[in-house]
C-alpha cells in the first residue's frame, strides 16, 4: 500500500463503514440488548433498537462469542448442504464464503489493513497512516490469501459435516472472545477511530466472553479438539497482542479485526490437528 494522505477509514476502523447497525441497536447493558448490539456490530444481520449509549459496545462484548456461534452455524449449514452434492474442498470454500458474507468481511478488512500498515510503514505514525488508507496493498493480499487458504484447507481436511459444524461454531466463538481479551491487554494506539471509540471492556466482560467461548467449544467438540482449538486461539491472540504492542504500542480497529482472524485460523488448525 503506497504512502499517501489517509482516505476513508476501513470497515474495522470507522463506525461509518461496515458497522452501521451498531449505531441503531439497543443499550448494551442488559444481556438481550447487549446481544442485539453485538449482532448488529459484528454482522450484516439487521437488528432494531434505540440509540447506542456511550460505552454500550464495550459492555456488550461479553456477548461476542454468541455472535460467533451464530456465524459459525451459518457456515456449518452451508457446508452441510453443499457437501451433499460437492467435494469437500468446494463445500469448505462455500462455507467460508458464507461466514465472510454474513460478517461483511469486517475482520478480513482489518487483517488486510493491519498487514499493509505493519509491513509497509517505516515508523509508528507511518503504520497508522497506512492503516487508515482504504486501499489494499501486497502485504494485505498475502495475509488474506494465507489465512483464507489455511481455513479452507483445514475445513476440507475435517472428517465430515458434524466435525466441520463443531469446528466452525467453536472457532468463531473463540475468535470473537479474543477481541475483548486483546482490548484488555492493549491500550488504544490512537485517540480516535473505532478501536478507541468502542470503549474498553471491563475485565468482567472479557471474562464472560472467554467463559462463553470455552463452553461453546466444549459443547460442540470432543475434549481433545476443544482444547486444541482453545490453544490455537490463545496462540493467535497472544501473537497479535505482542506484535501490535511492538509495532504501534496498542490496538486499533484493524488490529482487533486481525486478532479475530489469527485466533480463528489457529483455532481451526488446532481442531484439524486433533481430529
Amino acid at each position: 500500500m503506497p504512502m499517501s494522505e489517509p482516505t476513508e477509514p476501513s470497515a474495522d476502523e470507522s463506525p461509518d463503514s461496515g458497522t452501521e447497525p451498531a449505531a441503531n441497536t439497543a443499550e448494551g447493558g442488559a444481556p438481550f440488548g447487549g446481544l442485539l448490539l453485538a449482532i448488529g456490530f459484528l454482522t450484516r444481520i439487521p437488528v432494531g433498537g434505540g440509540e447506542t449509549a456511550p460505552g454500550a459496545l464495550a459492555r456488550a462484548m461479553g456477548m461476542f462469542p454468541l455472535v460467533g456461534v451464530l456465524v459459525g452455524g451459518v457456515g456449518a449449514a452451508v457446508y452441510a448442504l453443499a457437501n451433499l452434492a460437492l467435494p469437500r474442498p468446494a463445500a469448505a470454500l462455500l462455507a467460508l464464503g458464507a461466514t465472510v458474507l454474513v460478517t461483511g468481511a469486517l475482520h478480513e478488512d482489518g487483517l488486510a489493513d493491519m498487514a499493509d500498515g505493519f509491513g509497509g510503514g517505516a515508523d509508528r505514525e507511518a503504520k497508522l497512516a497506512i492503516m487508515r488508507d482504504a486501499r489494499i496493498g501486497a502485504y494485505g493480499v498475502v495475509a488474506l490469501a494465507l489465512t483464507l487458504g489455511l481455513r479452507a484447507v483445514a475445513l476440507a481436511g475435517l472428517p465430515g459435516p458434524l466435525s466441520v459444524a463443531g469446528a466452525l461454531i467453536a472457532v468463531h466463538a473463540l475468535a470473537r472472545a479474543a477481541i475483548p481479551v486483546a482490548m484488555q491487554a492493549l491500550a488504544p494506539a490512537r485517540a480516535d477511530g473505532l478501536g478507541a471509540g468502542a470503549g474498553r471492556p471491563s475485565a468482567m466482560q472479557a471474562g464472560i466472553a472467554a467463559t462463553l467461548a470455552i463452553l461453546a467449544a466444549a459443547l460442540v467438540l470432543p475434549v481433545g479438539a476443544a482444547l486444541a482449538a482453545l490453544a490455537g486461539a490463545a496462540i493467535g491472540t497472544v501473537a497479535m497482542v505482542v506484535l501490535a504492542q511492538q509495532q504501534i504500542g496498542g490496538h486499533t480497529g484493524d488490529v482487533l479485526g486481525a486478532t479475530e482472524q489469527l485466533a480463528e485460523t489457529f483455532a481451526l488448525l488446532g481442531a484439524l490437528a486433533a481430529a
